[in-house]
């Protein structure tokens, strides 16, 4: 006897996955959105990227603060699953850290105007903050460990420290656009370089 089946289960099961679909397109627009214009960015900016209608953003975020948090969890993931794909595609483990850390500078300009859209939510922002580190701080760990073994970068450098110095490389952006944080990211990374035998 055939196994039954439920009318409808494989329509509603693609429905979903084309709604999870929408809303990851949804999510890259915005977040592309807010590394260029920050996360004040106008919501028919970020539909026109997405090619969606504003009525779509809304239904899928009510407020601006619940966009940018699935903004924020979104890039985390990505910066989190872009780590080993990095690292086992890339010529070199260096080559992989300084990739993943061109994605992780593009989270962290999103994330300055994170505080900003939460306003009062203080404990949300907390455990945003959790799990950025508990998702991240692993990752640049296995790249850092990585360059390391190859000889790439000098052994001592934890992850969390270099996470907060580009942190930290970051902040000015939002309020001088003359500031590009890149140049001196560049120049950290430089730094934990070994010196080429001759």
């Amino acid at each position: 006897m055939p196994p039954t089946s439920h009318p409808g289960e494989g329509p509603a099961r693609s429905k979903r996955a084309d709604a999870l679909r929408n809303q990851q397109t949804l999510l890259t627009a915005a977040a592309a959105v807010f590394v260029t214009s920050g996360v004040d960015a106008p919501i028919r900016e970020i539909a026109a990227r997405a090619g969606v209608g504003m009525g779509t953003i809304y239904r899928h975020f009510p407020t601006r603060a619940d966009l940018v948090v699935a903004v924020y969890r979104h890039q985390v993931e990505a910066c989190a699953e872009a780590g080993p794909s990095l690292l086992a595609d890339a010529d070199t483990p260096l080559a992989a850290l300084r990739q993943w850390v061109d994605l992780f500078v593009d989270f962290l300009v999103t994330k300055h105007g994170l505080a900003n859209a939460m306003q009062s939510d203080s404990s949300g922002f907390d455990a945003l903050h959790a799990y950025f580190l508990d998702r991240l701080v692993p990752v640049c760990a296995q790249l850092l460990d990585a360059a390391v073994t190859a000889g790439d970068i000098r052994p001592g450098t934890q992850a969390y420290e270099l996470m907060r110095g580009i942190g930290n490389l970051c902040i000015g952006r939002d309020s001088d656009p003359r500031y590009d944080p890149r140049r001196l990211v560049e120049l950290l990374l430089q730094g934990l370089q070994r010196p080429q035998s001759s």
